[in-house]
């Protein structure tokens, strides 16, 4: 780790490395209280806290596995253990090591579906990217050049029983339509039986608005009663932002006079054009906050919480995770800045677990 990722990991103020640089070069000791919490955390990363269970009954792949959210949504119970992932961002990568133990393999483009052990379950939130050749065939041949093609190139050469898919609630609507639809035609030339639906995070109990397409497809060879399948049924709880907002936070998260003025004068010019752009504040009892984008690093515009007398502040990387729903013993051993966009561009986890129990009441009656 560097100096800022342990700081940032050890909740240390703003500038914390410079702290932990003179600690390095004995210029400095920390405190009991500091260095109890340096060993605390090192002990953490000697144990992954997600590591598969060796007695799971079925086996899964993770594509395009990013911190690793979509995997835990299947793991967690222990019926799943994952065999095989694929990331190739080096941040990511060190996320996903430190809390399940393994390095995924990196650029999907590189690798050779030969080289993947047989396995039951295909998972992977792949990047909406427009086809080259769209409409021409509506099928596997015009997905090429994409990383789409990957995804199901790997399931035409491994045939596992069956997949779940998530990508951005325009995936429907990406380049008039085609996308998807040759996205649809392809695992069905695939020989696969597949349903798509859309969730909202909020509906499976963490407070963000977030909604995401899910495709979930069965191999019409391999599996029965695949017409029983049904999406879950959202529980709809109530949610309130307050209870994933921590009581104590340090200053570093609340944003600077400028950074606020400018968020101000940025809404008020917006308004001026008629649209609905610019920052969105949100306290204890909001029921829940905006989607939690990959570039929320930069300013945080679209989730500020309230604070009394202050300027608003960002979330926190730990607040960032629970509004994934992500376990409070999840590790976060990188900065601060890619915390944030390792969770804004991963699942939300109730949700994908969710969807996996549905998968594997399916799987189970074979």
């Amino acid at each position: 780790m560097t100096q800022k990722e342990l700081a940032d990991a050890l909740g240390m103020p703003k500038n914390g490395e410079r702290t932990i640089r003179r600690w390095e070069k004995g210029e400095t000791e920390p405190t009991a209280t500091e260095f109890i919490k340096v060993l605390t955390f090192l002990n953490k990363l000697q144990v992954p806290p997600y590591k598969n269970n060796p007695n799971a009954k079925y086996t899964m792949i993770d594509l395009f596995a990013g911190i690793g959210g979509t995997r835990l949504g299947f793991t967690q119970d222990g019926k799943v253990k994952s065999i095989f992932s694929s990331e190739i961002d080096k941040f990511s990568q060190k996320t996903y090591k430190a809390n399940f133990g393994d390095t995924p393999h990196g650029d999907i483009t590189k690798i050779d579906p030969a080289i993947i052990p047989p396995y039951d379950i295909l998972v992977g939130g792949f990047p909406c990217q427009a086809f080259s050749q769209a409409g021409k065939k509506l099928g596997f041949e015009d997905t090429r050049g994409t990383l789409f093609f990957n995804i199901a190139n790997i399931l035409k050469h491994t045939r596992p029983k069956a997949f779940l898919l998530e990508n951005v609630k325009n995936l429907k609507t990406h380049d008039h339509g085609k996308t998807f639809e040759i996205i649809m035609h392809t695992l069905e030339e695939l020989n696969y039986s597949v349903q798509t639906i859309l969730f909202k995070a909020k509906d499976f109990g963490a407070p963000q608005n977030r909604e995401r397409i899910y495709i979930v497809g069965f191999d019409k060879n391999q599996v029965n009663d695949i017409e029983d399948f049904k999406f879950p049924i959202p529980p709809m709880p109530t949610t309130r932002v307050g209870d994933i907002l921590d009581s104590k936070v340090d200053s570093k998260y609340t944003i600077s006079d400028k950074l606020w003025a400018g968020h101000q004068r940025r809404k008020i010019e917006h308004k001026r054009k008629g649209n609905g752009f610019g920052f969105s504040l949100f306290n204890e009892e909001s029921k829940y906050t905006n989607t939690l984008s990959a570039r929320y690093y930069k300013d945080g515009s679209e989730i500020l919480i309230e604070q009394n007398n202050k300027n608003p502040r960002k979330v926190t990387p730990r607040e960032a995770a629970r509004l994934q729903g992500f376990p409070e013993d999840y590790i976060i051993p990188v900065s601060d800045s890619q915390a944030y966009k390792q969770f804004g561009n991963s699942v939300c986890v109730p949700v994908i677990h969710a969807i996996a129990n549905q998968i594997l009441n399916i799987l189970d009656r074979q």
